[in-house]
């Protein structure tokens, strides 16, 4: 996966995700328009397919809604990079097939804009604007098959033979 980035800060909660006055849709195609409008008014207009959101610590923080993991889904992002992420945005993503990495180091090394590379398999995330390289754990087998397959619904499907 190659992309470009968006950078934000520690503390990035789920109503900056997904703002409260969009929960009364399910769309995907309609919460990516409005993903990140209240923290970067620009990125649903601006992010492409592949980009990335790196973040400092406690992405996801707040209420518990699946709308924000998913607007970010449905916004074409190759993952989410923070150093952190809140217990119940982590669950979530995982849940419906967002990819989404911890790293300490990378969001403090990282600007916005900067072209990312990332080996989900191998653990490795590379800066080619910088040539900086980071590691991190892959996820288990279970969890990228559950990922791959694009969420846990989905993943289901597959095992009981349904799709």
């Amino acid at each position: 996966m190659i992309g470009h980035t968006f950078v934000y800060g520690d503390d990035v909660d789920t109503d900056v995700i997904i703002p409260a006055r969009y929960l009364n849709t399910q769309s995907p195609d309609e919460l990516a328009k409005h993903c990140m409008e209240d923290i970067d008014v620009n990125f649903a207009s601006m992010v492409k397919e592949g980009d990335f959101i790196v973040a400092g610590e406690n992405f996801g923080c707040g209420s518990s809604r699946e709308h924000a993991p998913l607007s970010i889904k449905a916004s074409k992002v190759s993952a989410v990079i923070a150093k952190s992420f809140a217990r119940i945005f982590f669950r979530n993503a995982i849940n419906i097939g967002l990819v989404i990495i911890e790293n300490n180091k990378l969001s403090d090394e990282t600007k916005k804009g900067d072209k990312l590379e990332l080996d989900l398999d191998g653990g490795i995330v590379k800066n080619l604007t910088t040539g900086k390289e980071y590691t991190f754990a892959p996820y288990p087998k279970e969890i990228q098959e559950l990922v791959k397959a694009g969420g846990l619904v989905n993943y289901t499907k597959k095992k009981m033979g349904v799709m």
